[in-house]
Order: C-alpha cells, then structure tokens, then sequence
C-alpha cells in the first residue's frame, strides 16, 4: 500500500483539499518508549512560542505545521531557518507538514501529530504555553504506582493545570513566569495569576483549582465533577484513546470533543497537583473567534447526541394505561455499548462515565424520569445480545 493511499483513508474525514506529509523533519534522538512525546499544531505566527517550548521541554515533540499553498516557499524558508538555528529542534522535534489552503482544521491537525509520534505516551498541548515544571520525569517515575499503571492501561488521563496572567501585557515573556508551585501560588494570591480562561469556566472549573491550591506535595487528585466543555492539557496514552473527530473547523469545541469522547470511552482525569502550565499571551482573532465558536456550539451538541447515544428514543402513546418504549439502536452508539458490555465494564467505574453523560442528552433524560437509569442500560443489554449476536 502507498503512503498516499494509506493517508487518504486515515484523514478521509477531514475538509479536502489536504494533505500530509509525514516527517519532513525527522528528529535524530532516539526515544525510549515510556517518554512522553508533545503533540502540538504551529502555525507560521507561532515559530517564536515553538522555539520556546523545544528549549524547555527538552524532550520528543511531534508538531503538525500548517503550509497554505499559496505561500508554502515562505513559509517552509523560515521553517527550515527555525529548525537550524534552534539545536534543540532537529535533537528532539519531528515536523509533519498539512499543506491546505483551509485554516484551523485543529483536530485533524491533532491526529496527525499523535499518529506520527514515536512514544508510548503523549501530551495534547497548544504551542503557545510554557511548560513550567518536570512533570515529564515525575510520571515517568510512577508507571509502577497505581496512576501509573492506569495510564499505561489506557485508564486514566493526567491533567497539568493551566494558568494564565490576568494582564495580558505580563505574559509576554516566559523569562518571568513562575517555576514552581510556591511562586505560582504567590501570584494567584497577588491576583497577577489566575486559572486559564477564566472568561469560559466550563473549559477548565472541573480541573478544581481551589484544591488545586491546597493539595498536598505529590498529591495526584481525580477529576469528580466533569463537564463536557472540559478540555485541560492532558498526557495520555498514544494507542487505544479515540481520536479527535475532524469535523471541527475553527475555534471552539474541538479539544473538548477529543476529551469528551476519551472520557465516554471510560477515561478518568486526575490532575498533577505539583505541576502547572502558564499561557504565552497573544491577541486573538476575535472576529473570527465569534464567528467560529458559534458554528461549532451547534455542531458540538450535535456532536455528543451523536456520540454517546447514535440512537433515538421516543416515547409512545400509551396503550391501555402502559407506556412501551422503542429504542431504536445505532452503530455509534452500540460500539461504545459493546465494548463496555464486551469487558465487563458497562456497570462499573468505567462504564460509569458514558452512562452519566447520557442522562444529559435530550430524549434520554425522559426516559430517566420513568425509571431508573440502570435498567434501561439493562434494558440495552438485552436489545444488545437479542438484536446483535
């Protein structure tokens, strides 16, 4: 089989025209498998930030850069003049290139740098944050401890909190931000530093920055109350989680589609409370952003129907006092069915997920009110060995 070919079909559910080319930088370090590659996305306004994030992290990095046709001798010029003059980059960092004049396809642009990564683990993270602390060695170190093995079963997701300053102007220079917990702890106090969006709660409240604050040295916390706009930086593991669905152009809702499908999957988070990112800041596109953000709100609850469930549920008329339910099952649907019935995990901590989540999509929640949700998941159970064996 070709590359061409093989690639059609891995990204055919991306907007075309695209395409990839894997590997046009291939670093020369040899990784050892338990390490934690960064996967990130780099547009040509953003080679200083990437700069900056190989310098610190020191580590493997699989980034997916974006090429317009119509300026592609530019940009890979000044691509090339970043991967010389940078040591670190052609040690540590594999470029994969997505030649297309459409902008921010960014989880099509996210499955290319995880599917091109060379280690068991990965991080999901935006170019433009600094990384502040040595997580990487510290989870490195705990593949043996209980967290540790929940991540290299595909169990669990680590959560690194994300900070930002609450004037854009001193968060220019990553020179000046904090090292450690303790001065981080001391700008949150001085207000100088506050949780990343602060505007849009939902996208990082579940991470739980109040016991954040107080955690305990080494304190590794489960994330209780999730949300599905939830999308905090998480390292994971590369083979096994979902992948981002590609549908999503443009700002708003894609990372926190990648997260909620992980969590339907039966992933849990747990933050790292010793460690934390800070945002590089810069301006935004805030036209576009509005625009965006408004399309995908609309495409996302689309999206988590579709995903959790894939079926309808319809309530019937009542006959002779009785109320029949229909539940029409679809292949969606039934996959994440399957595999949780398939395991044994449907009705324990692991299925717990994706039953919870599913009480909130419209239709289902009728039913809920009816009876209790474990026996219509029993119920599925049923309709599952009936209709599918």
């Amino acid at each position: 089989m070709s590359e061409g070919l093989f690639l059609s079909k891995a990204f055919s559910q991306s907007m075309h025209p695209l395409k990839v080319v894997p590997y046009y930088y291939r670093a020369s370090g040899i990784f050892e498998q338990d390490d934690i590659t960064i996967t990130t996305l780099v547009t040509s306004n953003r080679f200083k930030v990437f700069s900056e994030l190989v310098k610190n992290y020191q580590g493997p990095i699989s980034a997916t850069v974006h090429v317009k046709p119509s300026a592609t001798h530019v940009l890979l010029d000044a691509l090339h003049d970043l991967y010389v003059s940078t040591p670190a980059m052609s040690t540590y960092v594999d470029i994969h290139l997505v030649l297309t004049p459409l902008d921010r396809q960014l989880n099509a642009w996210r499955n290319v740098a995880r599917l091109f990564s060379r280690t068991e683990f990965v991080m999901m993270l935006d170019v433009d944050f600094a990384i502040c602390t040595n997580f990487r060695s510290v989870v490195r170190a705990s593949l043996d401890a209980k967290i540790g093995r929940m991540l290299k079963e595909g169990h669990a997701a680590l959560v690194v909190p994300a900070f930002e300053y609450v004037k854009q102007q001193d968060g220019l220079d990553q020179k000046y931000f904090p090292r450690d917990k303790q001065t981080l702890l001391s700008l949150v106090k001085a207000k100088k530093i506050d949780m990343f969006h602060r505007a849009w709660v939902p996208g990082h409240n579940s991470t739980d920055y109040p016991r954040f604050y107080t955690a305990a040295s080494g304190e590794v916390y489960k994330v209780t109350q999730y949300h599905s706009a939830y999308e905090p930086y998480v390292i994971f593991r590369k083979e096994g989680p979902p992948w981002c669905d590609e549908r999503f152009v443009g700002y708003g809702g894609n990372k926190a589609a990648c997260l909620y499908e992980m969590y339907l999957s039966g992933m849990s988070f747990y933050v790292l409370a010793d460690h934390f990112l800070v945002h590089q800041s810069h301006p935004y596109e805030e036209e576009a952003r509005k625009l965006e953000r408004k399309s995908n709100r609309k495409i996302y609850q689309d999206f988590k129907e579709e995903v959790c469930l894939r079926f309808v549920l319809r309530l019937i008329a009542t006959l002779q006092g009785q109320c029949h339910l229909i539940i029409l099952l679809h292949h969606h649907f039934i996959r994440y069915l399957k595999r949780h019935y398939d395991s044994g995990t449907l009705n324990t901590s692991r299925g717990y997920n994706v039953q919870e989540e599913c009480k909130k999509i419209r239709g289902v929640s009728k039913i809920a009110a009816l009876a209790s949700f474990t026996p219509v998941f029993a119920y599925l159970q049923y309709m599952y060995l009936t209709l599918l064996q």
